[in-house]
């Protein structure tokens, strides 16, 4: 192996750090809790970003951008969303630097250089959002608003994990204005429809819709709807959100219109958003040991061929042979690299596009190319195989289909293979204890029984399951009546 890896059973964590690290995705940073991506790794988020901005486009949206600053005055202004992420604000409270007379060569702050007013760096944006749409909205005919943005948000995390929780991340996050309640709810759950489409059948990982306990909420919403993947080692991650925001903010910015009945009214909200969260979701749904495991869907690279030869005539024949592959397969839209550097041996080539999760690998030799046949390894199950040079770009374009099946379809089993149902607190400790997944139990609708539950068993409700069934039960924790069983966990 190019890169040796710590195993998930010698230390799950760690071995998620090596391949983020190791399989080129993102690097740590001068500022503490901030992180590097690299190029490999931004390939990855360009790809999820052009599906799903494609998903927002296809259902009526529009991106804009928002300023990075919120006035803290606007941050206050709906107050369960400012108490809510007071904890992780960072502040600008000025504007310039100069000499410091006491010590030369180093900078301080100008202490006559003080902001009026403090500015958040956005933790989100619904108040600089909902205080701008004040001045576009006035009549029904102004509305829906359906807008989307691209961005990077700052929340001041002190315990960090690359992609999982970092104190500044990438995201988008939509913000959209409807005219009536049930537009705003039909929004909100579409959105979390887009996200659930998008985890399966892009990412290959498979999830589950639900709402969140009012406890769970986004600060300053009515619902929280997400969707909850499992990972490998029995933990959730909640993987996107979609808020149905009721009146809240437009009551907060006094953002109101005009009916058909000239009738003024407050404007009906949500807001929804995922993050390069997702990517360290990824990481840890797919890969194995050997390294990253890689959807072909968003893969960076799809394809890598390998020449194998000796001196400079057998490279040329290779070459020449493999540039009308390439061709053929960018013309399918397969995303292929050809790797003839001779600065590595094809096996340390070979354990390197293994690491770094490229879907399909081909090897050619010149006694290959006299037989009209490549070598061709697959990352998800590692089969190796002869494949005709005749037909070739078909064979790898179906044969991509048939890796991101098999990945959704593994990942759905172990997802299944991992729920289980449970009666007594007995049983859901010792679930949680092995890591064994999700947990299905009794929960008697309280807050606090709800606080105690996550405090003594470092579990959480992760969600209600959307056409959850009713069933008459006790909850594991107090005895008192139930009326279904919700998803616990313990999480990222």
């Amino acid at each position: 192996m190019a890169k040796e890896l710590t195993t998930r059973a010698q230390d799950y964590s760690q071995w998620y750090n090596d391949l983020v690290l190791k399989g080129s995705l993102a690097d740590y940073s001068a500022v503490r809790g901030c992180m590097v991506i690299k190029p490999y790794g931004y390939a990855l988020w360009e790809n999820m970003q052009a599906a799903l901005d494609k998903m927002f486009k296809d259902t009526g949206h529009e991106n804009a951008y928002f300023p990075l600053f919120v006035p803290k005055s606007l941050f206050e202004a709906e107050e369960k969303n400012a108490e809510g992420f007071a904890k992780e604000c960072a502040i600008v409270t000025h504007y310039r630097l100069k000499t410091d007379p006491n010590n030369k060569g180093k900078l301080m702050v100008d202490p006559e250089a003080k902001l009026e007013e403090e500015l958040i760096v956005r933790p989100t944006s619904e108040a600089i959002i909902w205080n701008t749409y004040k001045t576009w909205i006035q009549s029904y005919r102004d509305l829906p608003i359906l807008v989307n943005q691209w961005a990077n948000v700052v929340r001041w995390e002190m315990r960090t994990r690359l992609f999982l929780r970092t104190a500044e991340f990438l995201w988008q996050e939509g913000h959209t204005a409807h005219a009536t309640k049930d537009e705003a709810i039909a929004e909100t759950v579409k959105m979390l429809d887009v996200y659930a489409d998008f985890a399966e059948n892009w990412m290959a990982m498979p999830v589950i819709k639900g709402v969140k306990t009012e406890s769970e909420r986004f600060a300053g919403a009515e619902d929280t709807y997400c969707i909850e993947a499992l990972m490998q080692d029995g933990k959730a991650l909640q993987a996107g959100t979609s808020h149905f925001l009721g009146q809240n903010f437009a009551k907060a910015f006094d953002v109101k219109f005009s009916d058909k009945n000239n009738t003024q009214d407050y404007v009906w909200a949500t807001s929804w958003g995922v993050s390069t969260r997702l990517i360290g979701g990824l990481v840890m749904t797919h890969s194995d040991d050997e390294g990253l495991v890689l959807p072909p869907r968003i893969a960076p690279v799809q394809v890598v061929i390998v020449p194998i030869f000796k001196g400079d005539e057998q490279k040329a024949m290779i070459d020449e042979k493999m540039a009308v592959v390439v061709a053929s397969f960018k013309a399918a839209g397969i995303r292929v690299k050809y790797d003839n550097t001779d600065n590595n041996r094809p096996g340390w080539k070979f354990a390197e596009y293994e690491l770094k999760g490229v879907p399909i690998r081909i090897a050619v030799g010149p006694r290959d190319l006299e037989n009209n046949q490549v070598e061709l390894a697959r990352r998800d199950t590692k089969e190796k195989t002869a494949i005709s040079l005749d037909g070739l770009t078909e064979t790898v374009a179906a044969l991509l289909l048939e890796i991101q099946s098999n990945l959704l379809q593994r990942a759905t089993k172990y997802r299944d293979d991992h729920i289980t149902s449970v009666d007594t607190w007995d049983d859901f400790i010792n679930v949680l204890d092995n890591n064994t997944g999700f947990v299905l139990a009794h929960w008697d609708g309280t807050a606090a029984t709800e606080e105690k539950i996550k405090d003594q068993a470092k579990a959480t409700i992760r969600c209600i399951p959307l056409d959850n069934p009713l069933e008459v039960g006790k909850c594991i924790l107090t005895g008192n009546p139930s009326k279904q069983r919700v998803l616990f966990a313990r999480a990222y």
